[in-house]
């Protein structure tokens, strides 16, 4: 009698792991585990480095250039490879905004800037204008240290706590690294 061969771990779609080793059929999207997603497929994406898989529903290893990962594996690269000092910025957190300075913003959209260096929500943004929001767009526009003609204060100042933030977040990430 042939043995079955063991379902690999993860579906490449959605991430599913599956519940048992007998199961081959992700319960989620209807994908057998271990095949590559169709073209018209919403791919997974990290929640660590928001980088969303490739179309085969892998991701290149952060460890090993050769090597492809399902999203699972890739999360888990994370705890040796961060992209930043979460545990300090999960410090300044207060709810659902962060303090950045004498102002705050929302926490989820400061993490994603200070990750991708891109002040993008997603698809489903909202528009927030704040001084925070506003010192990110200029910092990702103009680069720190930048002298703006016409310059408010307020602004100065926030762009200034913003890349003190940056720095601090991302200095934070080397000492575990290196």
């Amino acid at each position: 009698m042939p043995s079955i061969p063991a379902a690999p771990v993860t579906c490449l779609q959605c991430g599913a792991v599956p519940a048992r080793s007998t199961v081959q059929v992700c319960r989620r999207c209807g994908l057998r585990f271990g095949e590559a997603p169709p073209d018209f497929a919403r791919l997974a994406s990290c929640p660590v480095c928001y980088r969303d898989t490739d179309a085969d529903g892998r991701l290149t290893s952060l460890a090993s250039r050769g090597h492809r990962l399902d999203i699972n594996a890739h999360i888990a690269e994370h705890d040796r490879f961060p992209v930043g000092d979460d545990e300090w910025l999960e410090s300044l957190r207060v709810n659902d905004r962060i303090r950045v300075g004498r102002w705050s913003a929302p926490f989820d959209l400061v993490r994603r800037y200070l990750v991708t260096g891109v002040m993008d929500a997603g698809r489903n943004r909202l528009e927030l204008h704040s001084a925070v929001l506003t010192a990110m767009a200029q910092v990702g526009r103009w680069g720190p240290g930048a002298s703006v003609a016409g310059d408010q204060a307020d602004w100065r100042e926030a762009r200034s706590a913003v890349e003190a933030l940056m720095e601090r977040y991302h200095r934070g990430r080397l000492e575990r690294v290196g």
